[in-house]
């Protein structure tokens, strides 16, 4: 999943560092670490210059794509030994370091937001999950039902994160 998606930053869930991913597996004898990207596109996670793992700034030394998966060679991660002892860590990075789209969000961005029937002002719940699926994003909002909606723009009315909401074109049937 895209760290981010429809949307911007928060005020009040700017956590400077976000989850990207997880150290699966080594790669070679040099040190070079595998990570599962959790991302739409395991390019997004190649562009970082920098990731955080343990609460530790780790410098990468060069990251390319294989696959679905990321490989990276980190300052300090000098052979296998040193890179078998991440194996299983989440990567993170730092939130200013990603230049997202303008009118685009970070996915823990919206998870919490209150969801609100766009025509009656109605609250529905609260983004609880985003689901990528192949044709788009839907988001998981828990109220007094479960409902899926496609994160699309007929459905999605208004995104407001500094307010904490999001306008929802409910459908019937839905």
């Amino acid at each position: 999943m895209e760290p981010w998606t429809n949307g911007a930053a928060c005020h009040r869930c700017m956590d400077k560092y976000l989850e990207a991913g997880q150290i699966v597996g080594t790669h070679g004898l040099r040190g070079e670490v595998r990570i599962v990207p959790w991302a739409d596109s395991p390019g997004f996670l190649a562009g970082f210059e920098r990731m955080y793992i343990d609460g530790k700034e780790f410098r990468v030394l060069s990251a390319r794509v294989s696959k679905n998966l990321v490989l990276v060679s980190f300052e300090g991660v000098e052979g296998i030994d040193d890179a078998i002892r991440l194996k299983g860590k989440v990567v993170h990075i730092d939130r200013s370091d990603a230049a997202i789209p303008e009118g685009r969000y970070f996915v823990a961005d919206l998870i919490g937001l209150t969801a609100l029937d766009a025509g009656t002002g109605e609250p529905l719940g609260r983004i609880a999950e985003v689901l990528s699926l192949p044709s788009n994003e839907v988001y998981v909002i828990r109220g007094a039902r479960e409902m899926l909606i496609p994160a699309v723009p007929d459905f999605i009315a208004e995104t407001d994160i500094e307010d904490g909401i999001i306008k929802i074109r409910v459908i019937e049937g839905v």
